[in-house]
């Protein structure tokens, strides 16, 4: 299953580095990145690969989503079909 990961945010160091390595730690495979510096503001979007995922989606978000409150960032995961889904309409 793939899904999609929204980071928002300060630039800063180490943005990339943090969420790549919290996905690498629970097996997640990062497919592709795209990012953009928008004044001062990071803006990243990662489609990534879950099917091999240590842990429930769930705690995947939940561990992202605490990463994001440590860094003052925003960090949304969505499964792939949701995401499809919204943007269909």
């Amino acid at each position: 299953m793939k899904a999609v990961i929204a980071v928002i945010g300060k630039d800063m160091v180490g943005i990339l580095a943090e969420v790549s390595s919290t996905c690498a730690a629970k097996k997640v495979n990062v497919l592709e990145v795209t990012q953009s510096i928008l004044q001062d503001m990071f803006v990243m979007v990662m489609m990534v690969d879950t099917s091999a995922c240590t842990v429930p989606f769930s705690e995947l978000s939940d561990s992202l989503t605490q990463l994001g409150t440590q860094m003052n960032l925003k960090i949304h995961v969505m499964h792939e079909d949701i995401f499809n889904s919204m943007h269909r309409i």
